[in-house]
């Protein structure tokens, strides 16, 4: 059986944005249960669970074409690192909630639209101009503002976000590099099957039972997780990585809000401030470039 062609960077840049903020709906959603969770579980045990749920959901999705087929790859080497890499993201960020408000964790971690755009100078050919860069630097003044060293008793926990934040930039580059020659479902099968090859070498040796409770929560951590990851390579196939940055922001209002809810974590204004000046700082880059093409647009006219 052939497979299908894949797609080669399709630019529909609003089904990008609605997946894009189905996605980020998604993160927060099991990034809230995680925090809950990891208290009582181990890293290693949450993320082998929800891995292997992925599997199911990806073997799901694909089933019609047939898994073989679906894993194909023109790039195998390319997937197999850029699925490595959200594993090891994941943990970061899973590790950070154990330490910091959800809020916090996320305001850092919204810099990595601004990282998207730097890495896409480099590995996706795009161009950069002073705005982009001013809002690159702009957004490191906002991690600043929340981080405040020299100012607040700089923790270790406070550094994971800010690795977390650099691992997600890097693994959307890599999303958008691969759907430029393979499928999303392709993309989706790699995702699962490599990410739970590898929680398989650390789950298992740190496993606490849990009860039926704990069950739900877990699997629930897991579906949301497969939806999340799926409804991003969707977005990232129908858009450019930068397009769609801007509709990542939401994912910082979304764990807000549940964080005040479910936690009654109430960021600081210093927080505040520094979300401010990163989203502000992605949202200017997005409308600047968005000018820009639509004066190079009617200039070719």
């Amino acid at each position: 059986m052939t497979p299908p062609a894949a797609t080669t960077g399709r630019n529909d840049t609003s089904r990008g944005a609605i997946f894009t903020m189905l996605a980020m709906l998604g993160f927060a959603s099991m990034d809230t249960i995680t925090k809950w969770m990891v208290a009582d579980y181990s890293v290693g045990q949450m993320m082998w669970v929800r891995y292997a749920v992925f599997c199911l959901f990806a073997w799901a999705v694909v089933r019609r074409r047939g898994l073989r087929a679906a894993a194909r790859s023109a790039r195998p080497a390319l997937q197999f690192g850029r699925a490595l890499l959200a594993v090891i993201e994941s943990a970061v960020f899973v590790l950070a909630f154990r330490y910091l408000p959800l809020a916090d964790t996320h305001a850092v971690a919204a810099t990595s639209p601004l990282i998207v755009i730097a890495l896409g100078v480099l590995f996706l050919g795009e161009r950069a101009g002073p705005a982009r860069w001013a809002a690159v630097g702009a957004g490191f003044v906002g991690v600043l503002l929340i981080v405040r060293p020299g100012f607040r008793e700089l923790d270790w926990p406070l550094l994971l976000p800010v690795a977390g934040a650099i691992l997600w930039g890097g693994y959307q580059i890599l999303v958008r590099l691969c759907s430029r020659t393979d499928t999303p479902d392709t993309t989706l099968v790699w995702s699962a099957f490599v990410a739970f090859g590898a929680t398989t070498l650390i789950g298992p040796w740190q496993w606490i039972w849990p009860d039926a409770k704990g069950w739900a929560l877990l699997l629930a951590i897991a579906l949301l997780g497969a939806l999340a990851h799926y409804s991003l390579i969707k977005a990232l196939d129908y858009a450019e990585a930068g397009a769609v940055q801007p509709y990542s922001y939401t994912l910082l209002v979304f764990v807000t809000i549940l964080g005040a809810i479910v936690f009654g974590d109430i960021p600081d204004n210093w927080t505040l401030g520094g979300a401010a000046v990163i989203v502000a700082s992605g949202l200017y880059t997005w409308h600047h470039e968005r000018r820009a093409a639509a004066k190079a647009a009617i200039t070719r006219d």
